[in-house]
């Protein structure tokens, strides 16, 4: 009697080793991560780019290698990639979600899922002649100057930039003419020749194009000048299967806007808080 107590003593101890044993393997055994895509331009500094050690960089890339920190579950893969296969490969599936300082347009909504949060923020604003510099000080005194805008596409996100405006401005409008596609060089020589008087224009393509000593128009700087206008937000896409990750992302994003880490990046890639221009 006493021996089989004691067998069935041994036989208990054991299972709860055995169980013991089973749970701890189970708890040192790594978590099985999704993988996923990040596509990205690789030349538009300081958003996305690939910098001198062939990394991916930018303030973009940068806010979603801190977001990937928060997220655990997920390993990240950065690609380098042309702007139309960013657009097509998220939209396929080939990338799960990419960024190029991307602004929510109708026509995009219907193709991807936008987060609830913006990644970053694009100034944009109005070239004129420096002459008139004295005369246009904003969007509303360009307007009561003359409204006479260069031409855009209405496929084009800054076609509703200027439509949004005149909604908000109904007795100050600006001249919104439609337009097909046309060379930048055209838009700038058209206002030097006295057709528009005001071309508008993210800044950053402005410094690109006219403002920077290696600009390949920077003859024009001498008579050109630029006016902020106002931010506009720009958001990462996901492709339409990828609700619950975009929802991830805007739980950690909203974690490092009170770490104060994208305050801390914007400084860092921009000099200043982007956002701050944000309407």
């Amino acid at each position: 009697m006493r021996i089989t107590k004691f067998l069935g003593s041994i036989a208990l101890i054991t299972s709860f080793l055995l169980s013991a044993c089973d749970q701890n393997v189970a708890s040192t055994k790594p978590i099985e991560k999704r993988k996923v895509t990040l596509a990205h331009t690789s030349v538009y500094v300081p958003y996305d780019y690939i910098n001198e050690k062939g990394e991916s960089d930018g303030f973009e890339v940068a806010v979603i290698k801190e977001v990937a920190k928060k997220l655990p579950q997920y390993e990240f893969e950065y690609v380098a990639t042309s702007d139309d296969d960013l657009l097509i490969g998220v939209e396929s599936g080939k990338y799960t979600l990419g960024t190029k300082g991307i602004w929510i347009t109708e026509a995009r909504k219907k193709k991807y899922v936008f987060p609830k949060n913006n990644i970053a923020a694009s100034v944009i604003g109005i070239a004129i002649r420096k002459e008139n510099a004295d005369q246009i000080k904003d969007m509303e005194s360009f307007a009561k100057f003359s409204g006479k805008l260069v031409p855009i596409a209405p496929q084009d996100a800054r076609y509703m930039v200027v439509d949004t405006y005149n909604k908000e401005h109904p007795d100050n409008p600006i001249k919104l003419l439609p337009s097909e596609v046309f060379q930048v060089s055209d838009a700038y020589s058209w206002l030097l020749e006295g057709r528009y008087d005001a071309y508008l224009s993210i800044e950053l393509s402005y410094k690109n194009n006219i403002q920077n000593e290696n600009a390949p128009y920077h003859q024009f700087n001498d008579r050109l000048t630029y006016i902020r206008y106002r931010g506009i937000p720009t958001y990462p896409i996901f492709n339409r299967n990828e609700q619950q990750f975009a929802d991830e992302y805007d739980k950690a994003i909203e974690a490092l806007h009170a770490e104060g880490k994208i305050a801390e990046l914007e400084l860092k890639y921009f000099g200043e808080r982007l956002s701050d221009y944000l309407k």
